[in-house]
């Protein structure tokens, strides 16, 4: 029994989890409620108004002269609303115009961060609200049976119209500031370091001995397969280590999160084959949430693809831009400082201690390294400024951290970075490049 609720507080934890990463995301799930609540604040206040008179008294009398006459607040109700959808309809004209742009211009990855920005779903939730505020508060002004006009209701409309035109104005100045590159590339810089800090919350620990690797095979294994086409988008890998030793084996995750698994294809492989149930596959499947692109819940490689995406179309000879290249390795830098401070979560799970239950594929630093610098230093061969930015970002890295498993890697990037550059780059500027090369190499082997 006690297994029974624990399996569904784990499952209770993940749907959780991917309700709260898809509350943050789209144009859905926050405008709409917003909208819900201020219509229901609408309806609430004008009934509330009508049962108890004295509320209106609060209403000024210069604002409303006649509180009987309900034709005032009907025009200033409808009003109100029906400028509330024109403005909406510019909204939603800026907003596409701004995610064509930003898709064309730096990479259509990046259409992920403009549909969770909170701003503007905020903005859409606050002006849809305001018409729904109007639309559930305009039945309470009538004429029959009895005059009535909801004056203090009204009052709330006029000031949400207010705020509408403030807030119009802001979002106005926050989209303008949005489709910078600087902006851009500096948000999925911030947003890959709270996935880090999620993911890897604790501090690096000097490395007494060597990780074992993950197995390459279990015993007697069977697969269970993908039901779905998808990437991966999240492991719940305390659920999968709680399976497995509730069954009584051992797992081995093939794919890792960010990968694309067609249907039918094997997402983990499980131990004694026979214990391996339609049933128990179903549990087993259940921990793996896909969908049809990447997000950033669990994915530290997709923030920095989007990144990498963005400095590859600036130093391509249709757009020429090294400046923004430069500004994608600084922040990609700035991730791999934070990577290298952190532990990685670990590959091998065991329960109890010494019997392995699961095994799981992270990425690797020098994986992560890799994605973030090999595809720039292959097209900035003939930029030296871009080269020498790469070979400073790596001295960065190689200053930042201690352990000598991640320096040397560090270091033969460097001295591909500058082989690459010889053949393209004249003799004064591959003299540059050995300069900061030496100085990467003299940090490297520093204590």
């Amino acid at each position: 029994m006690m297994q029974m609720l624990r399996s569904w507080n784990e499952r209770l934890f993940f749907s959780f989890h991917h309700v709260m990463y898809s509350l943050r995301g789209g144009f859905l799930i926050r405008p709409l409620i917003i909208a819900l609540v201020l219509g229901s604040v609408g309806a609430l206040l004008s009934a509330l108004e009508e049962t108890i008179p004295a509320l209106g008294a609060w209403v000024p009398t210069v604002l409303f002269p006649s509180r009987t006459d309900p034709q005032v607040g009907q025009v200033i109700l409808g009003t109100i609303a029906a400028s509330m959808m024109t403005v909406v309809s510019i909204v939603f004209a800026i907003l596409l115009m701004t995610l064509t742009l930003a898709s064309m211009q730096f990479s259509p990855r990046i259409i992920v961060g403009f549909a969770r920005d909170r701003v503007t779903q905020q903005t859409l939730g606050i002006f849809l609200g305001t018409f729904s505020y109007c639309l559930a508060a305009l039945p309470a002004a009538r004429s029959v049976p009895h005059p009535f006009s909801p004056v203090l209701t009204v009052l709330g409309a006029m000031v949400l119209a207010l705020a509408c035109v403030a807030w119009l104005l802001y979002f106005i100045h926050h989209i303008s500031q949005a489709i910078s590159v600087n902006h851009i590339v500096e948000k999925i810089a911030a947003e890959v370091e709270s996935v880090i800090d999620d993911l890897m919350p604790e501090p690096r620990r000097p490395t007494v001995m060597p990780s074992a690797d993950p197995p390459a095979a279990l015993d007697n294994e069977a697969a269970v397969l993908s039901d779905r086409s998808g990437y991966i988008r999240f492991i719940d890998t305390r659920h999968i280590a709680f399976l497995a030793k509730l069954y009584g084996v051992s797992v081995r995750i093939v794919r890792r999160v960010g990968h694309f698994v067609p249907a039918g294809i094997p997402v983990l492989m499980v131990s004694r084959a026979h214990r391996l149930s339609p049933e128990r596959s179903v549990e087993f499947r259940r921990a793996f949430d896909f969908g049809p692109t990447r997000t950033f819940q669990q994915d530290v490689e997709f923030g920095i693809l989007q990144i990498v995406d963005i400095a590859l179309k600036a130093i391509s000879p249709a757009v020429n831009d090294p400046s923004t290249a430069i500004s994608c390795v600084d922040q990609l830098s700035r991730i791999l400082v934070r990577l290298a401070a952190r532990e990685f979560p670990p590959s091998l799970l065991y329960n109890p201690p010494g019997v392995l239950r699961v095994s799981i594929p992270w990425p690797s630093f020098d994986q992560l390294a890799g994605a973030a610098f090999d595809q720039i230093r292959s097209y900035a061969k003939a930029d030296v400024v871009v080269s020498l930015r790469l070979l400073r970002a790596l001295d960065d890295i190689a200053v930042a951290t201690t352990e000598p498993s991640l320096r040397g890697p560090l270091v033969e990037r460097g001295r591909q970075i500058v082989a690459g550059c010889t053949a393209h780059l004249d003799e004064d500027d591959v003299r540059k490049l050995q300069g900061r090369l030496r100085t990467l190499e003299r940090h490297a082997l520093a204590g």
